[in-house]
């Protein structure tokens, strides 16, 4: 800041010459102040996002760490059209998603793997190794012998595409964008590139390979270097972990700056007196002189690093330092630790960064060969360890400076793992994927839009909130043939299960109290509710058992997606005639907006099309025929038959008509038609093999004595009555004879 300020004024009162000494006086006084430049090395950052620069350095990842990457390649977006919805007064609906392929370079090392991924901040791949969305991905691992990718080579061409040997990197083939805004989103990997961790000796020897390594035995989880040389590497290593360096032998050896506990040090002989010509405040005439300084000015430390509990997200521990007042100082570690390591570092950097240094000046004769700068010794005038800081070769024999240490391993009572914290955080939710359930079927007519083309009915879900949805396709053929797309189900899960035991039968007039039915859910998560009377003539409830459309009031769980349904409307919608065909394990579906209806002009023949589902957690199509497709175009079953046998021995019968989507049924006003024309047909025992068959036009029939008599003797001695309707005929109305 002098620097400017000072260069700014200078060139206004002296031109060129002043600029240039109001610089060299402002770097003085900001020196002073701010202290020199420092080379810095690797670093830890906030969770970064990818770059696709040119000239990017790749980091070397060592252990398990959390890292963005750097785009390398990638395709234009692809678009995608769907339609759904149309028909019944319904909007025909068509949306575009867009996918892409694209290549992210990780590691300028090789990796094992790949663990969970981020994008924007959600798991795009879970730890199971399932991608949330659509696509697929490929790991290259970056060995010597790996080969190009497919796709790649595809699009660039044959001899045009690189294999990047030497280069980990991720391909995401056709990869969904929509949940990203049609974009490529910021991506984080969590690079498994040692699947057993990584130690300080380790990247000192990855870095270093021909540099001798030992007693670095500290253990990370992982570790990033990202910039700077293999000595700036070392050096914000140090700041955590000390780190001695010495030439011994032409052999560059790297070890721990402080012994590890029951080392064996060397003793050095007795000082050497010096001559009185040369005796100095170095070495005085004992050979040796000692020197304290006062305590520094930092009391405690804090180490900064990549908590593993909280998804590598940044964290901070601090140690245990002097009680009285004094300065924190901040150790920036790009490392994955655990919160129990980072504060034993920290308590242990807090320790040394308080401890007033104590150093020796000591004179020897001769000095062992094997003892040289960075090596551990002890003193016939001093107790502890030393460690020899440097030499200096004089006339009267060797000067060595050496500074006091202590056995490394410290860790305070403070900074047991049992009272260590990493923090809360938010963690990304990981749900596997799980497969599809399907259900089609066909509903009665709710009596909007048009009644001439059948509402069916979709029924989606899956066993967790990891089902995102699958794509929809019918087979027109019913045969496994040709699909034609559908849509798609939708994220929202529809609730849905298995019937425990039969429903039993009750009247469609009455609430039945009696029956009860255990179903189980697809997914243990969802949940069903209670309704008021008043509520359930409103429509709440409304859930299809096998054929029959019912209404329940009361749900009590019973644990593990089971519930106990009690308190019924029966036969709703119609569908009084499927109260008695119940079985154990029916579908269950309660009938909700989770479910998505079919456009009646995609799927063909309802009664032979089938129900084709994809989902990313299907490792095969779900496909289900649609059950009752023709409950819309079904005219309702007649109510209140009656025979009554005439003076002549004719039988006179009649009947009232209900009409299909006419649910409200006003005082003094006849339910409308909603058919083409008014139709009955009337038979004599079972209308597929019937012994006599009347139409008529009206609900009334009169039967005379003549074709009574004319029955066969075995024919059964019943009316059977049915609506017939543009598309589909009721079910019968059973009319017995007269007595």
């Amino acid at each position: 800041m002098a620097t400017l300020l000072l260069t700014a004024v200078g060139s206004i009162f002296g031109g060129p010459l002043g600029g240039a000494i109001g610089a060299l006086v402002g770097q003085q006084i900001d020196t002073a102040i701010i202290g020199g430049r420092k080379v810095e090395g690797p670093r830890l950052k906030d969770l970064t996002v990818q770059t696709s620069s040119y000239g990017t350095a790749l980091p070397l990842h060592f252990g398990q760490m959390r890292a963005s990457g750097s785009v390398i390649w990638s395709t234009e977006l692809m678009e995608h059209k769907s339609t759904s919805g149309g028909g019944k007064g319904r909007p025909s609906v068509t949306s575009y998603t867009y996918s892409a392929s694209f290549a992210v370079a990780l590691s300028s090392r090789p990796i094992a793997g790949i663990g969970r991924i981020w994008a924007d901040g959600n798991l795009l791949r879970g730890a199971q190794g399932d991608l949330k969305v659509g696509g697929t991905m490929r790991v290259h691992t970056g060995h010597g012998d790996q080969s190009a990718d497919l796709l790649m080579v595809q699009a660039e061409g044959d001899g045009r595409c690189p294999a990047y040997r030497g280069l980990a990197y991720v391909v995401f083939e056709d990869l969904e964008l929509a949940d990203y805004g049609n974009r490529i989103p910021s991506l984080t990997f969590e690079i498994l590139a040692d699947t057993a961790g990584t130690s300080v000796g380790e990247i000192a020897a990855a870095i270093l390979p021909e540099a001798a390594i030992s007693d670095l035995d500290q253990a990370f989880v992982g570790f990033s270097i990202d910039q700077g040389s293999a000595g700036d590497a070392l050096a914000v290593i140090s700041d955590a972990i000390p780190i001695a360096v010495a030439v011994v032998g032409g052999t560059l050896t790297i070890h721990n700056a402080e012994p590890v506990p029951g080392f064996d040090a060397a003793l050095l002989p007795e000082p050497a007196a010096a001559n009185k010509d040369t005796q100095t405040a170095d070495a005085k005439a004992s050979g040796w002189s000692r020197k304290r300084e006062p305590l520094p000015g930092v009391r405690q430390c804090g180490v900064r690093y990549y908590d593993v509990a909280r998804d590598y997200q940044p964290g901070l521990q601090r140690g245990i330092g002097r009680s009285e007042q004094g300065d924190l100082q901040m150790i920036e570690l790009p490392a994955a630790l655990s919160a129990a390591t980072a504060q034993t570092l920290a308590g242990n950097a807090s320790r040394r960064a308080a401890r007033p240094a104590d150093t020796i000046n000591y004179r020897v004769i001769e000095v062992d060969p094997t003892i040289c700068p960075g090596a551990f010794v002890r003193l016939p005038v001093a107790t502890g360890l030393w460690r020899i800081a440097q030499w200096e070769w004089q006339q009267d024999g060797v000067l060595l400076s050496l500074s006091a240490c202590t056995a490394s391993g410290f860790t305070s009572a403070a900074t047991g793992a049992a009272t260590v914290d990493p923090g809360r955080f938010n963690a990304a939710v990981d749900l596997a994927r799980t497969p599809t359930v399907l259900e089609a079927f066909g509903l009665p007519w709710d009596g909007t839009g048009s009644s001439a083309s059948p509402d069916v009915f979709v029924a989606a879900s899956g066993a967790s909130a990891g089902w995102t949805g699958a794509a929809l396709l019918a087979d027109l053929g019913g045969d496994g043939g040709a699909l034609a797309s559908l849509g798609s189900t939708g994220r929202s899960r529809a609730r849905m299960g298995r019937t425990h035991s039969a429903l039993p039968p009750a009247s469609p007039l009455l609430v039945d109290r009696r029956s009860t039915l255990d179903v189980t859910l697809v997914g243990t998560d969802q949940a069903l509710g209670d309704a008021s009377l008043k509520q359930l003539l409103q429509g709440t409830n409304r859930a299809r058992v096998g054929h029959e459309i019912v209404q329940f009031g009361t749900a009590n769980p019973l644990g593990g997606g089971a519930w106990r349904l009690s308190n019924w409307l029966r036969g709703r919608g119609g569908t009084e005639w499927a109260i008695d065909s119940h079985t154990a394990d029916e579908p269950f579906v309660l009938i909700d907006d989770a479910l998505v209806q079919l456009d009646a002009a995609l799927i063909g023949d309802a009664a032979t099309t089938r129900v084709v589902a994809v989902g990313l957690g299907d490792t095969a199509a779900v496909s289900v025929s649609i059950a009752d497709p023709a409950a819309t175009l079904r005219p309702l079953t007649p109510v209140h038959g009656s025979a009554q046998l005439l003076s002549d021995g004719s039988v006179a019968l009649t009947w009232v008509r209900r009409s299909r989507g006419a649910w409200p049924w006003p005082d003094g006003v006849d339910a409308p038609l909603n058919e083409e024309a008014e139709r009955w047909e009337i038979t004599v025992d079972d209308p597929s093999a019937p012994a006599l068959r009347w139409q008529t036009t009206s609900a009334a029939l009169t039967v005379s004595a003549a074709q009574i008599a004319a029955l066969p003797t075995d024919a059964a001695r019943y009316f059977a009555v049915r609506q017939v309707g543009r598309s589909a005929s009721s079910m019968a109305l059973r009319i017995e004879f007269p007595a």
